[in-house]
């Protein structure tokens, strides 16, 4: 690895780290957040909302402009508008600014997390991604691994400002580094597709404010279907409109590469899958087995700890075998472990019980993880890498998204918060939906070319400058 190949690396893990770790604490610290803030269970959720909706609706529109303006620049003017509205949530006195900061946190990182995928596939040469992106995940997964654990000390009594203000230092210094440390590059073309942002932003709203409202306004109100309906119409005009696009955003051509189809669509299902056991399994741990936050934080640990020590192995082996061998093996794990989960957890059942299946769980997302990012930005040419990273990355939130809504529906029509047997039962029925997603995306996974598939150029090591500028 070369020193620039090492500064653009770092860099990136450093963004992507400082937002799983405010997301993750923030998921766990809502407790104390509610109280200190008088907040009804209804905005209570929209501080988590906020922060996906305008993330996952600004994504492919956030790697567009890097493409055009400069992937640097763009990367740069993200992790600024995410440590200045980090600030915004420090000092927030009421729910209303929180969620409005939360809101423009999405923003800024819709801006950084792709880009920081199109940074480190630019740099590194086709060999080379599936370590590199292993590492990047791994130091993701100290966020994750840590996360639950700082998440509940400060629910049990620490100020929840702290949360927000980790982020100013190290998003001033990641601005400043970036600037010296990383080269500027463009995408294929220097033409904004604006057609295709104002349509993709706009579908994408829809949608996912169709399944973030489902559960709470009802599967078959108004608001929701009218914004599911209106979602998918306008996601359908604008492929239409990509199609006949002469600077697509997202040429619609990636998607007859059946190595970008299938291991996108495996990925949505690993994240619908991992979040859907993200959301419940620290509820189960404090509901239905009574502990504190703190106490479940810590037994989150060696879930989230696989992240952190298995990405960068899968990462690795990866570059020498099929894509397909782990992702698929991963989500099989997945579907295992979470099935052990499902069959055992209880009330009264024993952590030494659960924890098998906690590990197994952990060790097959984390396999699969590495392997899909690879797979997808190796499958067209180094120029398209940030359109590509675009796509991946707001395909996985939409499955998080929608495995958090079917996944609490299910829960909804099986169980209740009223007392730890009925927590349990509608636990248990989640668990299933998450094994369903994990067990889909194993077939799905099983359609990744096992080798690289016939017709798509391989990308070379980027040795000169590219047609899209980098070097």
């Amino acid at each position: 690895m070369t020193p620039k190949q090492a500064w653009v690396l770092g860099l990136a893990s450093s963004a992507s780290f400082m937002m799983a770790l405010d997301s993750q604490i923030v998921t766990t610290a809502l407790g104390t957040i509610r109280r200190d803030l008088s907040a009804p269970i209804e905005q209570l959720e929209w501080t988590v909302n906020a922060y996906n909706l305008s993330f996952a609706v600004l994504l492919l529109t956030g790697a567009a402009l890097g493409d055009r303006f400069g992937r640097r620049r763009m990367f740069v003017t993200g992790l600024a508008v995410f440590t200045l509205a980090s600030v915004g949530c420090a000092v927030s006195t009421d729910i209303g600014t929180l969620i409005v900061a939360r809101t423009a946190q999405g923003v800024g990182a819709a801006m950084v997390l792709p880009l920081s995928l199109t940074l480190i596939s630019a740099i590194f040469p086709p060999e080379q991604r599936g370590k590199a992106m292993g590492l990047y995940l791994g130091l993701t997964g100290l966020a994750t691994f840590s996360g639950p654990f700082i998440g509940g000390a400060i629910a049990e009594g620490l100020a929840w400002q702290g949360i927000f203000w980790l982020n100013l230092p190290v998003g001033v210094v990641a601005v400043l580094l970036t600037l010296r440390r990383v080269d500027e590059s463009t995408g294929p073309t220097t033409r904004f597709d604006l057609g295709g942002v104002v349509l993709v932003t706009l579908g994408s709203l829809g949608i996912v404010w169709g399944l973030v409202r489902g559960n709470l306004a009802g599967w078959d109100s108004a608001e929701v279907l009218g914004s599911l309906a209106l979602g998918v119409v306008l996601v359908v005009a604008f492929v239409f409109w990509e199609r006949h696009s002469e600077a697509p955003m997202l040429p619609m051509r990636f998607f007859r590469l059946r190595a970008f189809s299938t291991a996108n669509a495996a990925n949505f299902c690993v994240f619908a899958s991992l979040y859907g056991t993200l959301f419940f399994l620290p509820q189960y741990f404090q509901t239905a087995q009574g502990l504190g936050p703190f106490e479940a934080g810590l037994r989150m640990m060696p879930w989230t700890a696989t992240l952190m020590i298995c990405a960068p192995i899968a990462g690795k082996l990866a570059d020498k075998y099929s894509a397909r061998t782990f992702v698929a093996a991963g989500l099989l794990l997945q579907t295992a472990g979470m099935s052990w989960i499902a069959l055992a957890a209880a009330p009264g059942t024993s952590y030494a019980t659960l924890l098998p299946g906690l590990i197994v769980s952990g060790v097959g997302l984390t396999s699969a993880m590495p392997a899909a990012q690879r797979s997808v930005v190796g499958a067209v040419r180094p120029p398209e890498i940030g359109q590509a990273s675009g796509a991946f990355m707001m395909l996985r939130i939409f499955g998080g998204v929608f495995g958090v809504a079917v996944t609490v529906a299910v829960f909804a029509g099986a169980g209740a918060h009223g007392s730890p047997e009925e927590f349990g039962d509608g636990f248990t029925a989640a668990m299933g939906t998450v094994v369903a997603f994990a067990f889909a995306g194993m077939l799905v996974a099983l359609g990744i070319p096992g080798t690289r598939p016939a017709g798509t150029p391989r990308a070379p090591a980027l040795s000169g400058t590219d047609r899209g500028g980098n070097r």
